[in-house]
């Protein structure tokens, strides 16, 4: 019986290696003829956006996606509330297909696509794998992401090299101000959406007070070193099965696994929020150092998550040009759009001459 089972184990374990090598561009780029299209609409710096596009690009999906910008309340206008009457990215459409939760969309494109050599991101349920997957994905997932990211962006004193930029605190105090009379106008000029604006302004309100709350904040934080503890842990496990020779172990196995794409991201974001040396680094975590040292190697996270953690390159650089491509008459669209530009590609040179001066003094590490 113990063989069977070791059989069985081994058998799991290959299929999963097997569909775990990533996708070629040509896979990404070229949809299959009989495959019917997926609409993905997101945001850039959206967390919850990260790690649906991470997915998709682990399955090596073809996906047509739509920038929703958040700076620009695009996620407030009607055509967009009517597709989510939360006012939440992303949405992801399928046929006549629309899911809305995050995770949700994720399993849709787990049992959705899974066939014809795209890789499995969730094995069988019946699998030894599958539990301990679905384990750490709910535990992630149950982070208060939104939460850390506000409270670092109102509190930067509690970060160590985070990549938001100082006026952030001010800026997203004007624009939850402006948000909330705006969804008010909103309310008014679009009757039939009006329960759907006035629930999102109370949530907004409700969130400015817990995130801009030090004791909460700290107590969650505090919190998330608990689940850090679990992963490395977890990840000195995969050290310890030496794993067989080519194949690096990930979180719950010799495959990466939709509980990784959680777990990639969720570092990610702990990187640019300037929480990381607090969580691994130094000798502290160093599984979970490792780990996120070969994450960043990987070709789907470096063609979706490459640049996140840029502001300009990532934020700031489409706003500017979507406000020109909105806004410009033809006539002078053009000339604005090289002004914006130019602004732009000084702004990024003052940026990197800046980190250039900060990494030449030795105080800033990449990891």
């Amino acid at each position: 019986m113990a063989s069977e089972n070791s059989s069985e184990c081994h058998h799991e374990k290959t299929a999963l290696i097997e569909t775990d090598s990533a996708p070629d561009e040509q896979q990404l780029c070229a949809a299959k003829p009989n495959e019917s299209k997926l609409t993905l609409y997101h945001w850039t710096q959206s967390f919850n956006s990260q790690k649906v596009r991470l997915a998709i690009a682990e399955k090596g999906l073809h996906c047509e996606e739509y920038d929703v910008s958040l700076p620009l309340s695009e996620h407030n206008e009607p055509w967009f509330m009517r597709l989510n009457p939360t006012g939440e990215v992303p949405v992801l459409v399928h046929d006549d297909n629309v899911i809305c939760d995050p995770t949700q969309i994720m399993d849709y494109l787990e049992q959705n696509f899974s066939e014809d050599g795209t890789p499995k991101l969730i094995p069988d349920e019946g699998s030894t794998y599958y539990h301990r997957v679905q384990h750490y994905r709910e535990l992630l997932d149950s982070l208060q992401m939104d939460a850390y990211t506000h409270g670092c962006i109102l509190h930067p004193e509690i970060t160590v090299d985070s990549h938001i930029p100082a006026y952030a605190a001010t800026s997203i105090r004007t624009q939850i101000v402006n948000t909330e009379s705006e969804l008010k106008k909103l309310a008014e000029e679009n009757p039939e959406l009006k329960d759907a604006y006035i629930a999102k302004q109370r949530r907004l309100k409700s969130k400015l007070f817990d995130h801009d709350n030090m004791k909460y904040l700290k107590k969650l934080l505090d919190e998330l070193e608990s689940v850090m503890d679990q992963v490395e842990t977890e990840l000195q496990r995969r050290v310890e099965e030496t794993p067989e020779e080519g194949s690096p172990s990930w979180l719950c196995g010799d495959f990466f696994s939709m509980a990784d794409v959680s777990l990639a991201v969720t570092l990610h974001r702990l990187k640019f929020l300037g929480l990381s040396r607090r969580y691994w680094g130094n000798g502290n975590r160093v599984n979970l150092e490792t780990y996120y040292e070969r994450v960043l190697e990987r070709p789907a996270f470096r063609r979706v998550l490459g640049h996140v953690n840029n502001i300009l390159i990532s934020a700031v650089l489409p706003v500017a040009f979507r406000v020109a491509r909105k806004n410009a008459p033809v006539i002078i669209g053009t000339t604005l759009l090289i002004g914006i530009l130019g602004g732009a590609t000084y702004l990024a040179f003052l940026y990197m001459k800046k980190r250039l001066t900060v990494s030449s003094c030795g105080s800033w590490k990449w990891n």
